[in-house]
């Protein structure tokens, strides 16, 4: 799961100015480059995009991730309530597994992605983008029962390790990490701080999602870049790797038009809950599933060398626009500029070559499978 800046209505929530992160101070003395986003300035790079995103799928990379919104959600029957929300299987998830699911809209829209983790029968811990955690928050208060509070963890930072040396590097200074596997979480501890810490993350690669406390935040992110494989990482680079991962980025390739079953994100909708078809825009979205889509999310292989962006047309052979281009980019890893767009059900199988058409100049890209680069979880541990 990641995020991108967007405008919102005031909601009540929404922050008047460009807010800071507990690293701010840090990631400029590091030599980050910092841009806004998400409400938040941000360090895009440091070294540069392409240094950063090879070093993170050869190494690890830290990532600062405190812009997103972590909300500790409780009560009696939260589960069963948020799954009111969300095609998710909640209340019979296993404690301290961490599972990916949609907040939809009554017409089965996707309104943000989101991770959530039971942490007790009583209590779900949930990660939401940043761009839309107000939002988010507006939607959850006003469809949740009274009896369930939510409590947003504004005085916790998220920091997540990403790369093949990850766990390596993170297990010198919290023993433990490393018996997790993907997407399994749990309570740690270093220096007399708590840690929640999960083996996941949103670059295809292996590593972990820690909340810290934003008191000891900078402690231990110095901790953490002391280790020899760890480096600090951008913005920049977190999209490239993401992309990369095939892995949809909230704003661009989700929005509230967009039904997870266009976006591919079919795993998202759990057995239980589909047979159940009692979660927003369940009739609708169990109907596309069944017959098909109108259009799907695709991964495409851009011929040359010239990335084509997020806005470019994809276009038939009588020249009419059929689809769009949500992500795109040069891919470090694949050595080629790749795309993520929306094309008709029947230009989605891969082999299908499409045109792409960005100010005026035409560019041959083929459907292909994703993810572009293969993921490296870790689904078992030795």
């Amino acid at each position: 799961m990641s995020d991108v800046p967007a405008t919102h209505e005031d909601d009540g929530f929404e922050p008047l100015e460009i807010l800071t992160l507990p690293l701010d101070a840090w990631h400029r003395a590091k030599g980050g480059r910092m841009v806004e986003f998400a409400g938040y300035h941000m360090p895009v790079q440091y070294e540069g995009i392409m240094a950063e995103h090879l070093w993170t799928r050869e190494n690890a990379g830290l990532f600062d991730v405190s812009h997103m919104g972590q909300l500790s959600i409780t009560g009696d029957n939260v589960a069963t309530a948020l799954e009111a929300l969300m095609p998710a299987a909640i209340a019979d998830a296993p404690m301290n597994k961490a599972r990916y699911s949609l907040l939809l809209n009554d017409e089965g829209g996707v309104l943000d992605d989101l991770m959530l983790t039971p942490q007790a029968a009583d209590r779900i811990y949930m990660v939401v983008n940043g761009a839309t955690k107000y939002d988010d928050v507006a939607h959850m208060i006003e469809h949740l029962p009274d009896d369930v509070t939510l409590n947003m963890m504004e005085d916790h930072a998220l920091l997540a390790v990403q790369g093949p040396k990850a766990v390596e590097a993170v297990a010198r200074l919290v023993p433990g990490v490393e018996a997790l596997t993907f997407m399994q979480a749990g309570a740690f501890e270093w220096n007399g701080h708590d840690l929640w810490i999960s083996r996941s993350g949103y670059t295809g690669e292996d590593g972990v999602e820690m909340s810290v406390p934003a008191e000891a935040v900078e402690a231990f992110a110095e901790a953490l870049v002391a280790q020899p494989e760890i480096k600090p990482i951008g913005l920049g680079a977190r999209d490239s790797l993401r992309l990369e991962a095939g892995l949809p980025l909230y704003g661009h390739d989700l929005d509230p038009a967009i039904t997870p079953v266009q976006a591919d994100l079919g795993f998202a909708l759990f057995k239980r809950r589909r047979e159940a078809a009692d979660f927003p825009g369940a009739a609708r979205i169990l109907a596309e599933r069944e017959n098909g889509p109108a259009t799907k999310r695709v991964g495409l292989l851009v011929d040359g060398r010239q990335p084509v962006r997020e806005g470019a047309d994809v276009v038939d052979a009588s020249g009419t626009v059929v689809g769009r281009v949500t992500s795109g980019g040069f891919a470090p890893s694949v050595g080629a500029p790749i795309a993520m767009a929306y094309v008709p059900l029947a230009d989605a199988a891969p082999g299908t070559v499409v045109t792409l058409s960005q100010r005026g100049k035409a560019h041959r890209a083929t459907v292909t499978a994703m993810p572009f680069v293969p993921h490296r979880y870790v689904r078992g541990v030795k």
